[in-house]
């Protein structure tokens, strides 16, 4: 995501995608993408991205190549270099004349005032923060107070992930902007799933931002940071701009995998839109707030309900994967009933050992003997994984030990015939606070795809099976009593 991207090759498209012939190396352009999406007879492409620097490249290529818009909307944008560097290609954009939004919540957000305002000050480059109770100009004051005030409203978070180029192509799944998410972090990294999206479920997106970005819960960092604004001079602006710029040009900056596959872009994007498989779509999403909050920590929402609609459909089987695995209320009734009428339900969630999150393991912790009770296959995902070494860029030194792996894909995957990939987890906090989204794949090509994937990360070399093996066994004390403390508060609600 630099102005190495400017000396790539360059590709031409033409109709005769929709016949399987390959790109050619030329002037491939977004508008390219839109118009084959045009003659696919209201069907949607999509293309998965199941290797972090697939999705990086696909983010790369399409920010380089946006001539209009670019919507972006994220539940983490961290500083770190993926995140600097995300930045870097979006005010470059907006540089040529394209217009930028930038929607992220306000719970995890890292970015000093400055910092914001600085890109915010660019005429094209337009930043909110939704429901600002924690970071963006919030003192600690004001945080325990909304805390003691509406604990509901603190903990309901926007965790959609999702970014829009020229309303004509999208990627939406479980990947933040951040190093792990793209197996460029050194100790660290997580297996995940996006998908790249082309045709009217892009449209889908688009009034979902537009919502989000309208509602009063989506605040201008202007707004927020009044008092540091004042303060900001434009020497100070434009030194944060150059700054960008220059770190983005200098090479050292860029882990050896990161430029690799930044240098592999011409062959390989073409090669997405090829492999890009046109069918039955449909994107669905919450509203901002979720739900009205008249149920306290309850509440359900639109995401809720459809995927409620579509697992109780299921007739032979349920694949799922999700990084917490913490049954909402009804969630492990509905699954006893799916059982009872001959239904396979297998899930791939982590373990104590590759989890990053204790607080959420002990939900499923002290769940986990009546989910397997019910009938359910329970896989906890190993953190030295072997499909990592297939699915995680060489970004750590030869002689560094490879960065523990954990899930974070959110999908699942019913009768083998449609599946699902989003921003979901199989959790209260996911069913009730916060907001999310994700399509609905109608296709059975694409399902048995993601089955696969996921099946492949149920296997020994990747997973323990609860029940049959031991998860825990080679788990260090620390973590095993801070999990003991966790496991006697209750917190089911917020997990």
């Amino acid at each position: 995501m630099n102005r190495m991207v400017n000396r790539f090759s360059r590709f031409l498209i033409t109709a005769l995608l929709v016949a399987t012939t390959p790109v050619a190396s030329a002037d491939l352009q977004i508008t390219d993408i839109a118009h084959t999406a045009q003659v696919q007879r209201g069907n949607s492409g999509v293309y998965l991205l199941e290797k972090g620097e697939h999705s990086l490249l696909a983010r790369a290529w399409l920010a380089d190549k946006a001539r209009h818009s670019i919507d972006v909307q994220y539940f983490i944008w961290s500083t770190d270099n993926i995140g600097t560097l995300s930045s870097e290609a979006l005010l470059r954009a907006a540089e040529r004349g394209v217009l930028v939004r930038i929607l992220v919540d306000d719970l995890l957000i890292d970015a000093e005032p400055q910092t914001l305002l600085s890109l915010a000050a660019h005429p094209n480059v337009q930043i909110r923060i939704y429901n600002p109770l924690h970071s963006v100009g919030v003192s600690l004051w004001q945080r325990v107070w909304g805390l003691v005030s509406d604990f509901r409203a603190a903990n309901q978070r926007m965790h959609d992930k999702s970014v829009i180029y020229d309303r004509s192509v999208a990627i939406t799944g479980g990947r933040n902007m951040a190093d792990e998410y793209y197996d460029y972090d050194h100790d660290y990294n997580f297996r995940d799933r996006d998908v790249l999206l082309a045709g009217p479920v892009v449209e889908g997106m688009h009034e979902s931002f537009e919502k989000f970005w309208a509602h009063p819960l989506s605040v201008p960092v202007e707004t927020l940071l009044k008092d540091e604004q004042t303060t900001l001079t434009p020497q100070q602006v434009s030194d944060y701009q150059t700054w960008l710029h220059s770190y983005a040009q200098d090479k050292t900056n860029f882990a050896p995998a990161v430029r690799q596959t930044l240098d592999s872009l011409s062959g390989q994007f073409p090669v997405m839109l090829n492999a890009m498989r046109w069918t039955d779509i449909d994107f669905v999403s919450d509203q901002p707030g979720k739900n009205p909050g008249d149920q306290g920590l309850g509440g359900g929402g639109t995401t809720t309900s459809a995927l409620i609609k579509l697992v109780a459909g299921a007739k032979q089987s349920l694949t799922i994967q999700s990084p917490y695995l913490v049954m909402p209320p009804g969630g492990l009734e509905l699954f006893r009933k799916l059982i009872d009428r001959g239904v396979t339900i297998r899930i791939v969630t982590n373990s104590l050992a590759s989890t990053d999150n204790l607080q959420a393991y002990s939900g499923y912790a002290n769940q986990r003997e009546s989910l397997l009770a019910a009938g359910i296959e329970i896989y906890e995902f190993k953190p030295d994984a072997k499909i990592a070494q297939a699915l995680l860029a060489p970004s750590a030194p030869p002689t560094q030990a490879q960065p523990l792996f954990a899930i974070h894909a959110k999908s699942l995957v019913v009768d083998g015939r449609v599946a699902y990939v989003g921003t979901f987890n199989l959790d209260p906090r996911s069913a009730n606070l916060n907001t999310e989204v994700g399509v609905l794949i109608r296709d059975q090509a694409i399902a048995q795809q993601v089955k696969r994937a996921i099946e492949q990360d149920m296997q020994p070399e990747n997973s323990w099976q609860a029940g049959v093996d031991e998860p825990d066994a080679d788990v260090g004390l620390m973590k095993r009593v801070k999990l003991w403390f966790w496991r006697l508060l209750p917190l089911e609600p917020l997990l």
